[in-house]
């Protein structure tokens, strides 16, 4: 046996992996393509025999049953070739299985076998297994909520999907959404959903677990700000905002999208207003606050809503 390929390398459709011993195979070749041509021989000479006897009945030199037999004789060897051209195409197949190709393209996992191990057709174990990369696809779920707005974008053009870090602080790569599933997931309320990355740079890898954003709508010159602003009462949504001498005060707001870092805001708030992110239990209205560190404040933007769900590619 003989290994072409290295581990976790890239390969493509049709490229040698491996080779195991070809001689048995070659030897039952060696035997079809025999008996083929001895059955070939007997042919020829049965229907020369044949030919004769067609001429010799007709003088009445030979008994018609001699004739029907010699016919028979040529149908049965014609028969028995078939059978020989089966057992060499059979033979030339095994042949081919004696070198094996990858059979599409991927990256190459750990070698299950070694050089001077036996195999055989029916074991279990696979040489090596090859995990297609490029491109890849990422299987993920989004809340039922959400599927009116994905149909929505999906009627407007192919919709972009980013495929980001377990932690959402990076951005690993950018898609499209390739399907999703024809019902939901009761015990859930989601639906999974298939997006799929060129990933040329490997930035996914196979059982990966990355959080998936959607970009199904742009909002223009619209007011955001951090998830962390954000507080509920049993009157509603509200933030604390500063005024310019540092003054708390409470403001109800109406919020519109949101993710896991930003909040947009539909009313009770204008582009510039400082929100608190941070000590928002010690707060009451009217009192003066010290900032400590800069906090980005909401501004006008134009976002894309990102509904956000996990994943695996």
């Amino acid at each position: 046996m003989a290994i072409h390929f290295t581990e976790g390398q890239q390969v493509k459709a049709g490229d040698l992996l491996a080779e195991i011993d070809p001689r048995p195979f070659q030897v039952q070749l060696t035997q079809a393509e025999g008996q083929l041509a001895k059955d070939q021989a007997t042919l020829a000479n049965a229907r020369q025999d044949l030919a004769r006897y067609q001429q010799l009945v007709k003088t009445n030199l030979i008994s018609r049953q001699e004739l029907d037999a010699q016919r028979a004789l040529v149908r049965q060897t014609e028969g028995a070739i078939k059978a020989d051209q089966g057992a060499v195409d059979s033979a030339k197949l095994q042949i081919t299985y004696s070198r094996i190709t990858a059979p599409i393209d991927g990256r190459v996992g750990l070698k299950q076998v070694d050089v001077g191990n036996y195999i055989t057709s029916g074991s279990s174990t696979p040489l090596v297994v090859i995990t297609q990369t490029r491109p890849i696809d990422v299987v993920f779920t989004l809340p039922e909520g959400n599927i009116a707005d994905l149909l929505k974008a999906q009627k407007a053009g192919a919709v972009a999907v980013e495929a980001w870090d377990r932690t959402n602080s990076q951005q690993l790569a950018t898609g499209s959404l390739l399907s999703l599933d024809n019902q939901i997931d009761t015990a859930t309320g989601t639906i999974k959903l298939k997006a799929r990355f060129n990933n040329q740079d490997d930035a996914l890898f196979p059982n990966q677990f990355v959080n998936a954003r959607l970009k199904v709508d742009t909002l223009h010159n619209a007011v955001v700000i951090p998830t962390a602003a954000l507080q509920m009462d049993n009157e509603g949504n509200f933030v604390w905002t500063l005024g310019d001498d540092n003054t708390v005060s409470k403001h109800r707001i109406t919020t519109g999208v949101q993710d896991s870092s930003q909040v947009v805001v539909t009313a009770g708030l204008s582009a510039g207003d400082r929100v608190v992110t941070d000590g928002i239990d010690r707060l009451t209205d009217g009192i003066q606050v010290e900032v400590l560190t800069p906090q980005e404040t909401p501004a006008a933007a134009t976002p894309r809503r990102q509904p956000q769900v996990q994943g695996k590619s």
